[in-house]
């Protein structure tokens, strides 16, 4: 609730004219916008009265992330890494000798991650459902699935904030790859007018380790860190 209500109280602040500031209506002025009384990066640009900023700009000022997908834009803030005055107690920097800290995922590469690994489903049921049934199956009934996962792996490629959004990244795209490979397989044996059996991929062992990698990855999101047992390498 505490982290809402900061939320509300931050966006409050980029869409009201600040305290102590008087423009007139109608001028254009930049201000420097400040989070917990530390001045930021952050231009706010005043315009008839309102303030604006830039999404980017804001969402590196909070250590947030910002990413895109259709007609949306998703900001994640991550309020309690904002920037903070500093105090006469605070305690030193730590000796270098201090090991880092590991952070799960980030709620924004989190989000993308599963979006992702949702489009890579639907391909493969796609590519079953051909399989099982015996539909026809050809490049172009499949490359939507591969276009949208395309685009979905770079949404999480950029969302990346953290160790361990970055160790998932590669898993992530392990799965595009084999996936794309367990695809072309068997488009081409369709085009070959090779017989499929419409058990095929109950045996196939690129399959089955996608199969374990899906599950494995599910779990790690479940979670929210990074556990590698090797199914998706």
């Amino acid at each position: 609730m505490r982290a809402r209500i900061s939320i509300a109280c931050l966006l409050a602040t980029l869409f009201l004219v600040m305290p102590g500031i008087a423009l007139s209506q109608g001028t254009n002025q930049n201000q420097t916008l400040i989070i917990n009384g530390q001045s930021t990066q952050v231009s706010v640009i005043q315009v008839n009265g309102h303030s604006y900023v830039a999404l980017e700009a804001l969402a590196n000022a909070v250590n947030g992330s910002l990413s895109t997908g259709g007609n949306q834009i998703a900001l994640t803030m991550n309020i309690g890494a904002a920037p903070s005055a500093p105090t006469a107690s605070a305690a030193p920097p730590a000796s270098s000798s201090t090991p880092a800290s590991h952070p799960g995922f980030s709620r924004g590469f989190l989000n993308a991650g599963i979006e992702q690994m949702a489009t890579v489903r639907e391909w493969h049921a796609a590519l079953a459902s051909a399989i099982q049934n015996n539909y026809p199956l050809a490049a172009g009934t499949l490359a939507p699935y591969r276009a949208l996962a395309t685009t979905n792996l770079r949404f999480a490629q950029v969302a990346v904030s953290t160790d361990s959004d970055r160790s998932a990244y590669q898993l992530l795209n392990n799965v595009f790859q084999n996936m794309g490979k367990l695809a072309d397989k068997y488009l081409a044996l369709r085009a070959s007018m090779t017989y499929i059996s419409p058990d095929a991929l109950e045996n196939d062992s690129l399959n089955q380790r996608l199969v374990a990698c899906g599950h494995s990855l599910s779990s790690m999101a479940a979670s929210g860190q990074f556990v590698d047992d090797g199914s998706c390498n």
